[in-house]
C-alpha cells in the first residue's frame, strides 16, 4: 500500500508567541494538528523507552512522588545546564521526528500542520513543505513568560537565548503570522492562510499525479 503524505505546514515561533492559539483556529477549520510537545510528553511517560534513559541519566531526583518525571524540575535543570539539555534533545529529537511524521502520513485533510517549536534551531525539515513562523517582539515574549509561567528574570533570559533569535527566525519563514492584536485579527491571518494552503496542497497533488 502506497503511503500517502499531505501538504505538511511546519509552525514555528519563540515561546509565549501563541503557537498553540494558532494552532487551535487552524484545527477549527478541520485541519489535523501534529505538536510536538505533545508527542514528547507521550515519550517521557512510563512504559516508553526514552522514560528509563533520561531517569538513569537525570537520577530519581526527577520524579514525582507518582514516579512520572517532573517536568518542572526537569526543565528547570536542563536550562541551567546547557549540555544536558543538548543530551536531553539529542535523545527526543529523532523519536519525535519519526513519530510526527508517522502521524501525518495517510491523514484524509488536503493538508496538515506540525507544531514544532525548535523547528529553526532543528534545521532541516525536509518533510515540510512551508515554514509558517508566528512572531511577537521580545517585549510582549517576556512579559508573557512572567504572567503565565511567573518565572524569574534570569530563567527566561536563559530559555530566549537557548532558542533562535527573532531575525534568525524569520529568515526562514515563508509565511508570517503577527500576534500582537486582538483575538479577531489573528482569526482573519489564520483563515486567510488556510485559504492559500487549501490551493498549494491541491496544486501539489496535480503534480504528483502528472508526475
Amino acid at each position: 500500500m502506497e503511503i500517502v503524505t499531505p501538504y505538511i505546514v511546519g509552525l514555528t515561533g519563540g515561546i509565549a508567541c501563541g503557537k498553540s492559539t494558532v494552532a487551535a483556529l487552524f484545527s477549527e477549520h478541520q485541519i489535523p494538528v501534529i505538536d510536538a510537545d505533545e508527542i514528547a510528553q507521550q515519550l517521557v511517560l512510563p512504559g516508553e523507552m526514552p522514560y528509563q534513559s533520561i531517569v538513569n541519566h537525570f537520577g530519581k531526583a526527577i520524579l514525582t512522588d507518582s514516579a512520572t518525571i517532573n517536568r518542572s524540575k526537569l526543565r528547570q535543570l536542563i536550562f541551567n545546564h546547557p549540555a544536558e539539555r543538548l543530551w536531553l534533545e539529542q535523545l527526543l529529537h529523532p523519536l519525535i521526528r519519526e513519530r510526527m511524521l508517522y502521524d501525518s502520513q495517510n491523514l484524509k485533510t488536503p493538508y496538515c500542520l506540525q507544531v514544532i517549536p525548535l523547528l529553526v534551531e532543528t534545521l532541516p525539515h525536509p518533510e515540510l513543505d512551508r515554514i509558517l513562523i508566528v512572531d511577537v517582539s521580545r517585549k510582549t515574549q517576556i512579559k508573557r513568560l512572567q504572567d503565565r509561567d511567573q518565572n524569574d528574570p534570569e530563567l527566561i533570559e536563559r530559555i530566549l537565548r537557548s532558542q533562535a533569535s527573532r531575525t534568525s527566525r524569520l529568515k526562514h519563514a515563508d509565511d508570517i503570522i503577527k500576534n500582537e492584536g486582538d483575538l479577531n485579527h489573528l482569526k482573519k491571518q489564520v483563515e486567510n492562510l488556510h485559504l492559500q494552503y487549501l490551493q498549494k496542497a491541491k496544486l501539489k497533488d496535480q503534480s504528483h499525479e502528472k508526475s
